[in-house]
């Protein structure tokens, strides 16, 4: 790099806050950057609950008959 009177050469010293700016975004994973999830929406997403198996039901007659219409 050439330098002139008006301005000199640069020494570099500002680059160390834009390096840790660049680090900081590379952190981040690919695809949140590309789709980011709103932090409001991740707290409200509902926590899974354990379900019988599919075909593990019991369709007896345990339940009270429905009176006619």
């Amino acid at each position: 790099m050439t330098s002139t009177p008006d301005a000199p050469e640069h020494d570099g010293s500002d680059l160390a806050e834009l390096r840790e700016e660049i680090d900081a975004l590379k952190a981040i994973p690919h695809e949140e950057i590309v789709n980011p999830l709103p932090k409001n929406l991740e707290d409200r997403e509902p926590e899974a609950e354990p379900t019988d198996a599919i075909g593990s039901e019991r369709w007896d007659d345990t339940e009270p008959r429905r009176s006619g219409s």
